[in-house]
């Protein structure tokens, strides 16, 4: 960790100001387990605290804890009851069935290449690229992850860059070029740079 801080505040002058502001790095990983996919849906355009209600009440309803065997079982007004829409529940359901047919092989992801992790994960319904790669940065801990649409990341980008407008992804790409092998851990000090304008 310590390496990868001093290449970043090397390799970039605007990061390392970034990176001065934040402090240490403090990042709060996950297991790399099929709960922790099940958990990024549960999560999708809801905001923490009602999100995470909902996933409590899915581990409840599943019996404490969230298997593809044990959430295969929950009918769709299980479902409906936990608070999960139609929508979300045709996404577990799908991750359940890839996952119990060893489509999507949780215990080998750790030993594939990022980009096999991401095509392996977005075969699931509701599962893109981006939540792909948040499963890379915390569950896999890889740290050379640059999440090119995230939204937090490109505004912390436009205000520390002095942008007029949001970048795009080739312009993410040219500035994060520097970064490498470390961009995950950049990205963290720029989402925590937005904490309360640091």
């Amino acid at each position: 960790m310590k390496r990868a801080i001093e290449h970043l505040k090397r390799a970039d002058p605007i990061l390392a100001a970034v990176i001065t502001r934040v402090g240490p790095f403090k990042l709060n990983y996950r297991a790399p387990t099929f709960e922790t996919l099940v958990r990024s849906i549960a999560f999708q355009q809801l905001n923490g605290r009602a999100a995470a209600t909902i996933f409590q009440r899915l581990v409840d309803a599943c019996g404490g804890a969230i298997t593809p065997a044990a959430l295969e079982k929950l009918s769709d007004a299980d479902l409906r009851k936990v608070g999960m829409s139609k929508q979300k529940s045709s996404y577990l359901r799908d991750l359940a069935h890839k996952t119990n047919t060893g489509e999507i092989d949780f215990a080998r992801l750790p030993e594939l290449p990022d980009e096999e992790v991401v095509a392996n994960l977005t075969k699931v319904k509701g599962i893109g690229v981006w939540s792909a790669q948040m499963f890379l940065m915390f569950a896999l801990r890889r740290p050379n992850v640059m999440p090119t649409a995230d939204f937090g990341i490109n505004m912390a980008l436009r205000k520390h860059y002095r942008m007029r407008k949001m970048p795009k992804p080739k312009r993410v790409l040219q500035i994060s070029k520097n970064w490498h092998p470390y961009c995950s851990y950049a990205c963290y000090y720029l989402w925590r740079s937005m904490d309360g304008n640091k």
